[in-house]
């Protein structure tokens, strides 16, 4: 995916250079014959030639921002699949934490619904960690993925438990010289105690089966 999106990002910009070179040559060509014939007066209209000439840097622009976002997603689903790299690696956990968000993004800020669910991280100054960064991952986006699933619901039966808006709160923090802690919280309808006693529990789900 990254090397033909690099393709159309990269000539996005001279695709830009030459349309503008054509525009201005045709605005000199009409100061020069400033009385076309109306073969040429047809044509304009039937292509809606003004609204193409201003609407043009609109296209290039929203172009720009798609290749960019698509790049974005790349870069994201390489840190959270860390498809290059050994099992065990030394990781910076918030580079990791902000591809998971990202990948999220269209659960965070969904455009069928009005109201976005609200990130607000807290990061400390952390070192880097030695881990399997793919199991380390997954699970933080489960965890993240679940936030959104209370709040969802929570949205759904207007039981916010804060009764404030839908928010998901990210602490990171240096304990000691070998250990550091990430904490993750939400302001969603909560985990019943019964199923608190089984989250440990191999293959148990609160999901539908599959």
């Amino acid at each position: 995916i990254n090397n033909p999106i690099s393709f159309i990002y990269s000539n996005i910009t001279p695709a830009r250079e030459y349309m503008n070179d054509v525009l201005n040559l045709l605005k000199v060509y009409n100061e020069e014959y400033p009385n076309p014939s109306t073969k040429v007066l047809e044509k304009m209209k039937e292509i809606d030639f003004e609204f193409i000439a201003s609407d043009f840097q609109n296209l290039m622009s929203s172009m720009n921002t798609g290749a960019e976002r698509v790049r974005t997603i790349v870069t994201g689903l390489r840190i959270f699949s860390r498809l290059d790299e050994s099992d065990f690696k030394n990781i910076d956990l918030h580079e990791s934490l902000e591809s998971i968000l990202m990948l999220l993004q269209h659960r965070i800020h969904p455009e069928q619904r009005n109201r976005s669910i609200q990130v607000i991280k807290k990061y400390g100054d952390l070192p880097r960690v030695t881990c399997d960064a793919r199991q380390l991952n997954q699970a933080f986006f489960n965890v993240l993925d679940n936030a959104i699933d209370a709040l969802e619901e929570s949205l759904i039966s207007g039981q916010e438990r804060l009764n404030d808006e839908p928010t998901i709160w990210i602490y990171t923090e240096t304990i000691n010289s070998d250990t550091i802690s990430v904490r993750i919280e939400d302001n969603g309808v909560g985990i019943s105690e019964e199923v608190k006693q089984r989250i440990f529990d191999p293959f148990f789900t609160t999901k539908p089966v599959g």
